[in-house]
């Protein structure tokens, strides 16, 4: 077993073509981008506060 087989994967990004597309394809391009973004920052969010909670009990 080579040790790169250890190592997580990552995907990574694959950019498209902007010029090939429609204005609105574009558009749905962004509100999808947006709304990943969205489902991002709600994650960050959430182990926010989960590691503010751990924190205010490990700190007694």
């Amino acid at each position: 077993m080579d040790a790169d087989d250890l190592e997580p994967r990552t995907a990574k990004a694959v950019l498209k073509d902007l010029d090939a597309m429609s204005i609105e394809a574009l558009g749905e391009y962004i509100a999808g981008l947006q709304a990943e973004i969205a489902r991002a920052e709600a994650a960050i969010a959430t182990k926010k506060a989960a590691r503010a909670g751990a924190d205010a009990f490990f700190k007694t």
